[in-house]
This record gives C-alpha cells, sequence and structure tokens, in this order.
C-alpha cells in the first residue's frame, strides 16, 4: 500500500459507521428511557443574601452518614409524620408582612443554623462570617 491509500476496505467503513451509528442510537434512548432520579430532598441549596451567598449543604445536614439531624430540626414547627411536607420559611410565613413574632430571614437563620453549631461545636460559628457567606 502507498501512502496516502485507504487502509480499510469500504465494507469495514461501512461495518464501522454503522457500529458507530447503533451505539449512538443505543446510549440516546437508554439516556432518554432511564433518566436519572430526582432526589426527594435537596443536596445542596443558595441562599442569596447581601452579606455573600451561602451554600447550605442539606444532604450533609439531613443525612445519617453526615450529621444526621432529622426535618424538625430546623424546619421547627413539623411532627414526623409531616417531614415529607417540609418546605422553605416563606411556605408558612409571610417574609413581607413584617409580623414582629416572626424573625427577619437573616436573625432567623442566624439563630437556627449558628445556635445548633455552638450547641454541637461543629462547623461554622456565627462570628466567622466567611465561613459561611461567599462572595
Amino acid at each position: 500500500m502507498g501512502y496516502g491509500e485507504n487502509m480499510f476496505s469500504k465494507n469495514e467503513l461501512k461495518l464501522a459507521y454503522g457500529l458507530i451509528i447503533y451505539f449512538l442510537f443505543v446510549g440516546v434512548l437508554c439516556y432518554a428511557a432511564f433518566p436519572p432520579e430526582v432526589p426527594r430532598e435537596p443536596i445542596r441549596m443558595k441562599f442569596e443574601v447581601t452579606a455573600g451567598n451561602v451554600i447550605f449543604e442539606h444532604k450533609k445536614h439531613a443525612d445519617i452518614t453526615g450529621y444526621g439531624l432529622s426535618c424538625g430540626d430546623c424546619h421547627h414547627t413539623l411532627a414526623e409524620d409531616e417531614y415529607a411536607d417540609a418546605q422553605s420559611c416563606s411556605e408558612c410565613h409571610d417574609l413581607d408582612e413584617g409580623d414582629e413574632e416572626v424573625p427577619k430571614r437573616a436573625d432567623a437563620f442566624h439563630q437556627q443554623c449558628a445556635g445548633c453549631h455552638e450547641a454541637f461545636e461543629a462547623g461554622p460559628l456565627e462570628k466567622e462570617c466567611t465561613a459561611c457567606h461567599i462572595r
């Protein structure tokens, strides 16, 4: 064979292209037929605040291999049979009304999160702002 001549016959090239198309089709079909399962609970959450966004690792806090907190530890008004209904704060609290019974969002998070971190002597503490707030 000289320089520039095909190393494969036309039949071999047709077979190779056919296999590529077949595997591409099978891959797309499998991806469409078996999509990844959407987790029931969030893995991580981002709270956008002026002091710098806070990334909350929900799975790490809730999972038994992490801190193993129950839903009621953070979603403070839920009974154990209501855990599947846990939502964001604004689902129960009207944050725009200025109700004196309900603390401001930042104060509530600082009290809830930093209070837990101090009680268990784990994670960042309230005075370490940049441990939670990122720019």
